[in-house]
């Protein structure tokens, strides 16, 4: 508007007029006309405590009721009671309760009250024709559903009304147009713009609309989390003959405004934001839309030209049940902020002040609110060390959140972050959460959405941890100058699932709070750290420990999984459910299934399910693959798995053999992609290759590569071994090797040649991933792996590829890594990689088998030390404090049982009797595969849906506070956590979940957690989070009253009233770890060194006792 009148008036912009938004001060002392957004206006009038610097406060848009406008006309009108002559103050508003607010300003006479007063301006827009359901008799000719001021619902048959009424438009437009004597050809459909109150409601009606090929429409969705390019769509103009279709939130009432639009149609629904009556947690509620909100819409119609109004609810219904106005934010929205700002200003306790409101909240309200600004640390809970539950002393952090223009956990995240010295990650996930989501899930494209995010992730479960990265990645981008061009910048964007406007917006965010945080003596680091090889991952640590502060109390754990049952159902695969008889004639479409998520290995067919197993990288560390985390995402989100196969009679008709057709029906399958085999499964089938594999317990063995500390492959040294390989290698270099059939691509198997071999012979390889002109190679008899020129690979002769490869992969059992590792590195850190290293290599290794599980042998591993004796080197890393004893798990303790009990005699006997039935089976299938694997049976086929896939280990989340304690714990889908599945189950100890937000859902019975990050799996970690965070602790004591045992954290104790002050946030921990005397003085040693670096953060110390101050509480965590 400021550009628009400095244009019009030819004025320099800035002079005369000028404008405010955020830091950006386009203005100077000749500023006469200063535009400004709400919340610059209440910043400058709070900070001032006077009027005295305006003449006039004109304030539009009042209608709105937003918490800050109620605020701002709270402190204008007392401070107009002050000094009623020195200021002008105008309201304005379309549609404004003019009564209302003039009795609010009314200043006292002599005789009472004078209300202020009123002025009404006349405006002409064109004609918009309204309809309700009652008008569509002659349309909709189906019964519609009653409609229920206490059940705000969508009803299917409504969806059917709406369908009905766009169709009926055609007919509208070419009665129009022969009354205008125009050709009855429609050249131009007018656009309909629908209002929906959520992103469900858009999914089901474009599916509604997208079914209906014939009605030639374009259907748009209209949402703030769909991507730019989709918003976009809606300006484009509509190809001639078709008709646009918008379903859009209210997003569309004032934020979005399409020209064209011709028809509305109004379900009168929308969602607004409250507080939870009971955990005072936020709730977007379902809601009857008020008559302000819904004209707001009937004027998205009559922009251009004459327009139609439709909404969806009975004459009657709308005249007596829908409400005249929305709710006041400040009556259903949390009061933090508007506290703290009253504190700022001085002018009364917050109790007093807020009940001045033009709608003062309830009392209630306000007591909660102080107790969680208290809970917070923004103010003291005793005022001159007197208990008062309406107010408290402002303390520091309570005086930054005050300044800053961010929800108050996330400044405080601001300030923990200069504390701890990871001030920057702190800023960027303040303002990318104080803004839309910059990561963008285009529609009904879940899948790519999760994936991209998991990459930005690194291996952190943590959507702040994927914030930054993302945000960093992006601006490296920009500063080396790759995304100068804004198509490229664009290009960027949507090939990693980025809203580039919107990071954009974030990046403004950012700079703008890195300006404002410097008035408080905090300043980024602009000098390059020392950095070391593990500096990296101790700063990530630092972040995780800032965000799980920053978001106390939002703590949530996991429930145990039942490893035994787990084990039992699933055999180490993800299992589909309903898998028709003869699943594995179709293993080819199933797998195309799964493409989307990674490589398929393998499937295991077992009756009516089917295991699938994904591929994985060989020099990767054991964790769950991210292939497995996207299936489980598929079925979260329902996407539908369907088979073409063909009816069972069919197939035994062709058969032609009844016995031969039951047995193929009920067969145990596996299918291996990699050796290209299709093969039955015998029930003794683990155990006996268990058997084949390792007849010794005691293996000499030589190392090739090592993967992760404990981690490694390699192959056996012994003369037999030996002989084996060069009888192998002999017959692969004497064959006549061909060139590859097919294109090179991951997971195939082939001959390539070892680069650091003197006779550069052929070996047996497994292509990890191509590069250029290069493939990456496995060679899956020695465990290493090299780069190759794809021109040198060769293909594998069948009778080869068939036999068991060699390599081993081995895993040191018993051990995992120590907390310190953790802290320093991915896993482990770089000095435990060292030390394992110059523990491993150089020597003559003994390995001794403790069980065999997925492949993998887990062993205890011995060196011969320069004195002779046999080292364990398990022992040594647990020594040094690089590893920790651990229990194996479940399947590794059964694997190592049947081992011990597993004789030779039993191997050789069940060998016997299994090879003749195994030889046809084989046949049996192959048969069936040739006939209808590509149905050249020309047998007739139909649709099924599989069910899953599932996995008995992913896990549930619990709440850790009393006032959700009975409430069901549901995480966000867009959430990296929102699978969860558990990797380690045999450990004991509890890993915390954080959540930045905390909302719940329309009836209060579910919690759902937004912008979640999983903390490390260190033991004890959740109490000492816990301890260190919590305004106030209460340890527990065993009988003896010697050892800890548990923890309450929460607010504390109030001695007035003799109960908690905060119950409803209280935690009770019970300790998984031991923690001693020594334990607790450090964790009030990290306490005061906070809280003496926030003191002097008060007092404005140099930059030089900043930085010491910070190492030291960065030390003293790690």
């Amino acid at each position: 508007i400021a550009r628009w009148i400095s244009k019009e008036r030819s004025w320099m912009l800035g002079g005369f007029v000028g404008y405010q938004v955020g830091l950006e001060n386009v203005s100077t002392k000749d500023t006469r006309l200063l535009y400004v957004t709400t919340g610059v206006l209440l910043q400058k009038i709070v900070f001032a405590r006077s009027l005295a610097e305006f003449t006039h406060i004109f304030i539009d848009e009042v209608h709105e009721r937003t918490e800050e406008m109620d605020f701002l006309l709270l402190v204008i009108r007392k401070l107009l009671h002050a000094n009623p002559q020195s200021v002008k103050v105008i309201l304005m508003s379309a549609s404004i309760n003019c009564k209302e607010f003039a009795d609010y300003f009314a200043l006292p006479l002599s005789n009472g009250l004078n209300p202020a007063y009123v002025f009404k301006v006349e405006g002409k827009p064109y004609t918009i024709e309204e309809y309700y359901l009652d008008d569509l008799k002659h349309i909709v000719h189906f019964k519609l559903p009653s409609q229920k001021v206490e059940e705000p619902v969508i009803a299917m048959a409504m969806y059917e009304a709406a369908v009905s009424l766009i169709e009926s438009f055609d007919e509208l437009e070419m009665k129009s147009n022969k009354e205008e004597k125009k050709l009855t050809v429609i050249s131009e459909r007018g656009s309909v713009l629908v209002f929906l109150p959520g992103l469900n409601e858009i999914s089901y009606m474009h599916s509604h609309l997208s079914n209906m090929f014939n009605k030639r429409w374009q259907v748009y969705p209209l949402h703030s989390c769909v991507t730019l390019e989709e918003q976009s769509n809606v300006f484009l103009p509509t190809v001639p003959g078709y008709r646009k279709v918008i379903l859009s939130t209210n997003i569309a009432e004032s934020s979005v405004t399409v020209p064209d639009v011709k028809y509305v149609i109004d379900f009168c629904l929308m969602r607004t934001l409250v507080c939870d009556e009971e955990t005072n947690y936020r709730s977007l509620r379902l809601c009857w839309a008020s008559k302000t909100n819904c004209n707001q819409r009937k004027g998205r119609a009559g922009r251009v030209s004459q327009g139609y109004c439709y909404r969806l609810v009975y004459k009657d219904f709308w005249t007596n049940f829908i409400p005249e106005k929305p709710i006041p934010e400040i009556l259903r929205c949390p009061l933090g902020a508007t506290v703290l700002k009253i504190k700022m200003l001085d002018m009364g306790g917050p109790k007093d002040l807020l009940l001045t409101a033009l709608s003062p909240p309830a009392v209630h309200d306000i007591e909660r609110t102080i107790l969680q600004l208290k809970e917070l640390g923004a103010l003291t809970t005793c005022v001159q060390t007197e208990e008062n539950p309406y107010d408290g002393e402002l303390t520091f952090l309570g005086k930054v959140l005050a300044h800053l223009p961010v929800d108050l956990h996330l400044g405080k995240l601001i300030v923990l972050g200069h504390v701890f010295g990871c001030l920057e990650e702190c800023l960027i996930i303040a303002a990318a959460l104080s803004l839309r989501n910059f990561f963008a899930v285009p529609f009904k494209h879940h899948i790519d959405g999760y994936r991209n995010k998991l990459f930005f992730a690194e291996n952190c479960k943590s959507d702040c941890v994927a914030i930054v990265n993302a945000f960093k990645a992006w601006q490296a981008c920009r500063q080396r100058g790759e995304l100068k061009n804004p198509k490229r910048e664009l290009e960027w964007g949507r090939l990693n699932y980025i809203h580039i406007k919107r990071i954009r917006e974030v990046s403004e965010l950012f700079h703008n709070l890195k300006v404002r945080v410097k008035a408080f003596n905090m300043y980024v680091n602009t000098q390059p750290s020392a950095v070391d090889q593990e500096f990296v991952y101790k700063q990530r640590f630092i972040l995780q420990v800032v965000i799980a502060g920053a978001f106390y109390p939002n703590y949530f754990t996991f429930g145990r999984c039942d490893k035994e049952i787990a084990m039992k159902n699933l055999a180490g695969k993800d299992p589909l459910r309903n898998i028709p008889p003869y699943g594995y004639l179709y293993h080819k479409q199933l797998q195309s299934l799964f493409r989307q998520c990674g490589q398929v290995k393998s499937i295991a067919y077992d009756g009516s399910k089917a295991f699938v197993e994904f591929s994985r990288d060989p020099m990767e560390g054991f964790k769950i693959l991210p292939a497995v985390y996207l299936s489980v995402k598929m079925s979260q989100l329902k996407i539908p798995l369907e088979l073409d196969v063909h009816f069972p009679e069919d197939i035994g008709r062709q058969m032609q053999d009844g016995t031969a057709c039951l047995f193929c029906k009920l067969l145990r399958v596996n299918v291996d992609y990699q050796k290209k085999t299709v093969e039955p499964v015998e029930v003794s089938f683990g155990t006996l290759q268990q058997s084949k594999m390792i007849p010794d317990h005691l293996l000499s063995i030589k190392i090739t590569e090592i993967v992760e500390v404990g981690h490694f492959w390699g192959y056996r040294i012994n003369e037999k071994n030996r002989k084996a390989l060069q009888d192998l290698t002999a017959e692969i270099n004497y064959q006549n090797l061909m060139d590859l059939p097919v294109s090179p691509h991951p997971e195939l198997v082939c001959l390539a040649p070892f680069t650091a071999a003197e006779n550069g012979g052929y070996y047996r390889a497994r292509i990890l991933c191509v590069c250029g002109d290069f493939a990456e190679v496995f060679y899956v008899d020695y465990g290493n792996r090299s780069k190759v020129p794809l021109k040198n690979l060769k293909e594998i002769p069948s009778h080869l590829r068939e036999l068991p490869f060699q390599a081993l992969e081995f895993k040191i059992c018993k051990m995992r890594p120590s907390a310190k590792s953790l802290v320093c590195g991915e896993w482990w850190s770089y000095s435990a990689s060292q030390r394992f290293a110059s523990l491993v290599n150089g020597y003559t290794l003994l390995a001794k088998v403790h069980s065999f599980v997925h492949g993998v042998l887990h062993v205890d591993v011995f060196h011969h030390s320069k004195f002779k004796e046999l080292v364990n080197i398990r022992d040594v890393l647990i020594e040094e404090c690089y590893a920790e004893l651990a229990v194996e798990s479940c399947e590794s303790q059964q694997s190592h049982d049947s081992l011990e009990s597993f004789s030779l005699d039993q191997v050789t006997k069940e060998e016997n009797v299994a090879v003749p039935s195994r030889e046809n089976k084989k046949n049996l299938i192959e048969r069936l595969l040739n006939c209808f694997s590509d149905n050249q049976c020309k047998v007739p086929t139909h649709k099924v849906t599989v069910f899953g896939p599932f996995t008995p280990y992913e896990v549930k989340c619990y709440t850790m506070t009393r006032v959700s304690q009975f409430r069901m714990v549901l995480i966000q889908k867009e959430s990296i956590n929102s699978v969860v599945v558990c990797d380690a189950p045999e450990d004991p100890f509890q890993q915390l979940l954080v959540a930045a937000s905390v909302s719940a859902n329309t009836t209060g019975s579910t919690v759902i957690l937004e912008e979640t990050s999983l903390m490390p799996p260190i033991p004890g970690l959740l109490a000492l989070l816990s301890m260190l965070f919590a305004p106030a602790i209460e340890l527990r004591v065993d009988k003896s009253g010697k050892h800890f045992t548990g923890v309450l954290c929460g607010l504390g104790w109030s001695q007035t009233c003799g109960a908690p002050l905060f119950p409803e946030n209280d935690m009770e921990l019970t300790f998984d770890v031991h923690f001693g005397m020594e334990d607790i003085s450090e964790i009030n040693i990290l306490r005061t060194a906070i809280n003496k670096l926030l003191c002097e953060c008060a007092v404005c110390s140099g930059q030089e006792i900043m930085t010491q101050l910070q190492e030291n509480v960065r030390q003293k965590l790690l």
